[in-house]
């Protein structure tokens, strides 16, 4: 099993991929929030950790703070209390921190359908299969003209396909429009952006869509 505090610890680095993922993460959602001038915004973060990534950007940004009501899933209680005492120490009021299942449609339950959709450390620990469900779940989670947000781990040469591929495919095959991709060469990380120009789905009853597997 992994460790999630040890791991989260990377991000004390500035110069590890995990800091640079974060820092290009949240250049996305600052992205989103300047291109939407709506008066409450809806954000679902699914898997989300400590919820740094969301988090700081709010935190600095407290004019969008006020504008936007988010729920963040986290099963590690630890992450979750770090996560909530993170919120509460900026002022973030309108931030739920759930301890529950991300992989399950009910976790979702009077938070959708959400502006911006967050899939970040959440693809690289799912089976194929589950990472294709997910994404057709996607238009369940998302609003009209939602904002998409994923990362994914690169595979190291002569160790099969580059899944970001298949991501992308499976996103288009959605009806979601790619608006940004980060993937340096020399990096480990991916961050990609997409859009939601298909009609979306209703939320259906409660189930599970992917099981995280570390």
């Amino acid at each position: 099993m992994t460790d999630w505090h040890a791991w989260h610890r990377d991000y004390d680095d500035p110069g590890s991929d995990l800091s640079r993922r974060r820092r290009s993460v949240q250049a996305q959602i600052e992205s989103f929030l300047d291109a939407r001038d709506e008066p409450v915004l809806r954000v679902v973060s699914a898997c989300s950790g400590d919820g740094r990534d969301l988090l700081e950007v709010l935190a600095r940004r407290p004019r969008d703070a006020a504008r936007i009501s988010a729920r963040l899933v986290e099963l590690d209680e630890g992450l979750v209390d770090e996560a909530r005492r993170t919120a509460a120490g900026h002022g973030l009021a309108r931030i739920d921190v759930r301890r529950g299942d991300a992989g399950r449609t009910g976790s979702y339950v009077g938070a959708v359908p959400a502006d911006l959709v967050m899939w970040c450390g959440v693809f690289g620990n799912l089976s194929d299969a589950d990472v294709r469900r997910t994404v057709t779940t996607t238009k369940q989670l998302a609003a009209p003209g939602a904002t998409v947000l994923w990362t994914r781990g690169r595979v190291t040469a002569g160790h099969g396909d580059e899944p970001v591929q298949l991501i992308r495919g499976w996103f288009a095959a959605e009806g979601f429009e790619e608006l940004h991709l980060d993937a340096p060469p020399e990096a480990t990380y991916r961050v990609g952006v997409h859009r939601l120009t298909a009609a979306p789905d209703p939320l259906a009853a409660d189930h599970a869509f992917f099981t995280f597997r570390r």
